[in-house]
């Protein structure tokens, strides 16, 4: 067979376990997976050398800050970090000034990734100003899904959030009626606005300044409220609810029960950051460990580790979400005051892998979690999350081999020394290279790859 590229002694992992086989490729996509030993003409070969090949993982929350905030960060810089941690495709939230709450604000996001992305590119939109025809549009355009907030706008940062907000039930309910019709799922910042209202109110109060304050601030019952009523504007519409960031005992709990009443479409990610950490991090790193919703206590964490196990969490995302130093130093005496955030796509797949390496989990079920079940919630599979004949050639290869130690110097993302929480953190194993449509545009530690690589990620059908 004559093809484009194949990779060599490597692991595949699939749905039904590892198989050694060699991935063959033609024109960007998989071409076919053939046993060792068969004769296969390529114009080129890669050396698994006895490492996972892996289907592309996909960061569905993921904040670049273009084209609004340079000094964070863009298209360029933070999918270049993606590319060499082996992510392939990565959904970028619609904070930005303006919002992307607009077909015009989404195409000019679109132009920017076209131009400048390492990776694939999915672009959110905001429903919140409840226009149909807008809504209708941006899906038409190939917007991957719709984000909304049910907290308000920080102040002076309304512009940002613009169309991005619902804080009340019945705009709530309005947004997925007419998201519901384009066949997007929505995905929701559950954080419940007047309960996390009263509760801030009552930290500013306080004249405290220690760092627990921020998980004070918003404890678990906010998350919880949020999601009991997403849960029942979900069933009633039969609506698909993404919750971001899940975080808390409570929350998981309200999930496991909306589900046991039928409330199938409802669905949740949580993070590295709140499966390695507690809230003690915050004594150690001050402002840099502040995210929203915040890092929370051990029953918290053990509770996520729990949802993992009994498929309450479908999707391990990051919420990459970059900060100056500068930005971050400016909240270290108040942290109420504090820009929420940290950077994260490049630790996914390294946590993944070596939890599943260190035996906390499958690694048919780390691909699940950081690949397969993305494309899947998102209507990309099989085109996407998978090493299937007529798939994207879109592969991540892990050698499996010795540990590193992450530093934050050794980072891509624009704002490396904001890099706190996972600097010191021991991975098992290291990327040793990522493919994108059949090329390779990174391999142990070399960056190949070239701006505007990345192309548009569109769903390649309705729910």
């Amino acid at each position: 067979m004559d093809l484009d590229l194949a990779i060599v002694n490597g692991r595949v992992v699939t749905p039904n376990g590892i198989v050694r086989a060699s991935v063959c490729v033609k024109q960007g996509r998989i071409h076919s997976l053939v046993e060792p030993g068969t004769t296969i003409h390529a114009a080129e070969y890669i050396d698994a050398a006895d490492g996972f090949v892996l289907p592309g993982a996909i960061d569905i929350h993921f904040h670049c800050r273009a084209m609004s905030f340079p000094e964070r960060g863009d298209f360029s810089t933070e999918t270049r970090a993606a590319g060499a941690a082996g992510v392939t495709s990565v959904f970028e939230m619609p904070i930005a000034k303006p919002a992307t709450s607009t077909l015009e604000m989404w195409k000019a996001r679109r132009a920017e990734l076209e131009k400048n992305a390492y990776v694939n590119v999915g672009l959110y939109a905001g429903p919140g100003r409840l226009d149909q025809a807008e809504i209708q549009a941006m899906a038409h355009a190939g917007a991957i899904g719709f984000k909304l907030f049910l907290s308000r706008a920080p102040i002076g940062r309304e512009d940002e959030f613009d169309g991005l907000i619902a804080t009340d039930a019945a705009t709530i309910y309005k947004a997925l009626e007419m998201v519901a019709s384009t066949g997007r799922r929505t995905v929701f910042h559950a954080e419940e606005d007047s309960l996390l209202e009263l509760f801030m109110e009552r930290a500013r109060a306080s004249q405290r300044r220690d760092y627990r304050l921020h998980p004070d601030s918003r404890p678990p019952v906010v998350e919880a409220a949020a999601i009991a009523l997403l849960a029942a504007i979900s069933l009633d519409l039969n609506a698909a609810v993404h919750v971001a960031h899940l975080t808390s005992r409570m929350g998981i709990e309200q999930i496991r029960a909306a589900r046991a009443r039928g409330c199938h479409k409802l669905t949740a990610e949580t993070c590295p950051h709140y499966l390695l950490f507690t809230s003690d991090v915050l004594e150690r790193i001050g402002a840099f460990g502040k995210v929203n919703p915040p890092i929370r206590e051990l029953e918290d964490q053990q509770a996520l580790w729990q949802g993992l196990d009994d498929g309450t969490i479908d999707v391990i995302a990051t919420d990459h979400s970059p900060f100056t130093i500068a930005e971050k130093e400016a909240g270290e005496d108040n942290i109420l005051s504090a820009p929420p955030g940290h950077p994260g796509v490049e630790i996914l797949v390294p946590f993944a892998m070596t939890q599943a390496l260190r035996g906390r989990f499958s690694l048919t079920q780390a691909v699940d979690l950081i690949s397969t079940r993305p494309a899947q919630l998102f209507n990309l599979y099989p085109v996407k999350g998978a090493l299937l004949p007529g798939s994207d050639a879109d592969i991540t290869i892990y050698d499996p081999n010795g540990e590193r130690t992450m530093r934050r110097d050794d980072w891509l993302t624009k704002v490396t020394d904001s890099n706190r929480l996972y600097d010191g953190w021991t991975a098992r194993g290291r990327v040793h290279a990522t493919i994108l449509h059949g090329k390779l545009i990174y391999c142990d530690g070399k960056f190949l790859g070239q701006p505007g690589d990345g192309q548009l990620v569109c769903p390649i059908r309705t729910t």
